[in-house]
């Protein structure tokens, strides 16, 4: 029976798993593609990520993972904590277009890995969906 759930579970959630669109639903001069939105919570046990910790995690994490092109903003955000209060802090949202879906999946969970580990942080939470883009 546990086999039986876990199988289902797991075939839920691949079919869950975000595709770019079909080639043919972009308008023309765009390729279907798509997008990764990463939120970095900025406080840590120690105390918030400066701009500059932050800078050198861009440089040495993100930018070789992907030297195409991001985008990062500054955002206000809040989540809730397991006893049930409202967290909030400053957040940086990377954007990061992919067209190489699901190849791209080795790159982001080693950003998210490897901010965790330099910030302590438990997650990084993660959006992606479909679009169309290009220059």
């Amino acid at each position: 029976m546990r086999w039986w759930t876990t199988s289902l579970l797991l075939l839920l959630l691949g079919a869950c798993a975000p595709q770019p669109p079909p080639a043919s639903s972009c308008p023309e001069g765009l390729k279907p593609a798509l997008q990764v939105d990463l939120y970095f919570g900025r406080n840590t046990p120690r105390g918030e990520v400066t701009e500059t910790e932050w800078a050198k995690f861009l440089a040495d994490e993100v930018t070789p993972r992907f030297p195409d092109g991001l985008s990062v903003f500054d955002v206000a955000g809040q989540y809730r904590e397991p006893p049930g209060q409202i967290t909030r802090e400053r957040t940086k949202l990377l954007v990061v277009v992919v067209f190489d879906a699901p190849g791209h999946e080795p790159q982001i969970k080693a950003v998210m890995d490897a901010y965790a580990r330099r910030f302590a942080q438990h997650s990084v939470f993660r959006v992606e969906h479909p679009v169309c883009a290009g220059a």
